[in-house]
């Protein structure tokens, strides 16, 4: 096993070597769309997409071992960032398919997503129901082999660039939770969506808001069944909470590094910060590591917030070290893919996926068994 992993690693190291684009992806909008879709076709024509999905789904069927090389190798090339455009269909909706999809869903929407020819955006967060998914309001009303959506959602990143959205709605307003939702494939271009982005305070137009008239959605797009969407949704959760930012992670141990070379030896002070902060974020890399072996035939349990809080807060820190070292109008800082920029991005860490406040609720009462608090 160690010699095999030891080639993969060297021919990983080479076909990046070899293949990484020269420049940076565009801020956001069509440009970013066909940037990140020619990374993916060409990952796709390399053999390195779906390392880990089945072999018969599409994927080279190798271990999550495997998969990690990749990550450290992916991280050690400075390839396009893995929190892009094709984050959700690669980290959630390609997952979410392979463990609840149909046999019809999974070979359609697979291998359009392995080979680039498709984005996806999600469809969870909405103005009054973000963390709290129980309280959602967006509905879906049966109506023969349709389903008819009504409603709003905000947050959905790329939504402007997608072709798909996992979408999750309340379809029994009267049921309890577990049994209310429904998780939907729905088709961005489908009669009644009007998508409006968001700037963000980083600079890119990366969020949207999308709005459902009438929306019709064949019923054969549910995943996991009707009235089941919140157990579907908490798989899609936990493998975003789990293992999708392992490369982002990787990548971001890979810059404390290098803020520890650039930090002077007279700033003791704030070399001993950035000693604790490579510390740190070994201590995360390595549980990660732990919490996706343990995980390599299962779908990802609610450990799965510890890697997410915890990787979460490391970022910001790390961000804030790295403007404290070069200063606000250094060329580090300044522009899309320069500190100042990270700084502002991270701040959405400890927000997307379940707000750090959530995770910590997770941690408490599935992961330590503590009870519930007060209403």
């Amino acid at each position: 096993m160690t010699g095999s992993i030891s080639e993969f690693r060297r021919q990983a190291r080479s076909w990046l070597e070899a293949n990484v684009p020269s420049e940076p992806s565009p801020e956001d909008g069509p440009a970013s769309r066909e940037y990140v879709l020619n990374w993916q076709k060409t990952q796709a024509r390399g053999g390195w997409a779906g390392i880990a999905w089945p072999k018969e789904l599409g994927g080279r069927g190798l271990s999550v071992l495997e998969q990690i090389v990749w990550f450290e190798e992916y991280a050690r090339a400075k390839a396009p960032s893995p929190l892009n455009a094709s984050f959700v269909m690669l980290n959630h909706a390609g997952p979410t398919l392979i463990a609840c999809g149909t046999p019809e869903q999974k070979a359609y929407h697979l291998p359009k997503i392995l080979a680039g020819d498709v984005l996806w955006c999600q469809g969870f967060s909405e103005p009054g129901a973000g963390s709290d998914l129980a309280s959602l309001k967006c509905k879906g009303s049966i109506d023969g082999d349709d389903i008819v959506i009504d409603g709003t959602k905000i947050w959905s990143s790329f939504a402007d660039v997608a072709e798909w959205q996992e979408l999750l709605i309340r379809t029994d307003p009267a049921a309890s939770t577990s049994k209310a939702l429904t998780w939907l494939i729905c088709p961005m271009d489908a009669p009644g969506i009007t998508v409006r982005p968001i700037r963000t305070m980083a600079g890119p137009h990366k969020y949207c808001e999308v709005f459902y008239d009438k929306v019709r959605v064949p019923l054969s797009n549910v995943v996991g069944g009707v009235g089941n969407g919140w157990a579907t949704a908490m798989s899609t959760l936990s493998f975003e909470r789990g293992t999708a930012a392992l490369a982002l992670l990787i990548g971001y141990t890979l810059k404390v590094e290098g803020l520890l070379e650039a930090c002077p030896a007279e700033r003791v002070e704030l070399r001993m910060r950035l000693a604790r902060l490579r510390a740190e974020g070994a201590s995360i890399r390595a549980a990660t590591y732990r919490f996706a072996l343990d995980c390599e035939d299962s779908v990802p349990d609610a450990q799965g917030s510890l890697m997410r809080l915890s990787f979460a807060e490391f970022t910001q820190r790390v961000a804030a070290a790295a403007i404290d070292l070069y200063g606000i109008d250094a060329p580090e800082v300044v522009g899309m893919h320069g500190w100042g920029h990270d700084y502002l991005d991270v701040f959405s860490e400890t927000i997307a996926g379940g707000t750090a406040e959530i995770q910590r609720n997770i941690i408490a009462e599935r992961v330590l068994g503590l009870p519930k608090g007060p209403r």
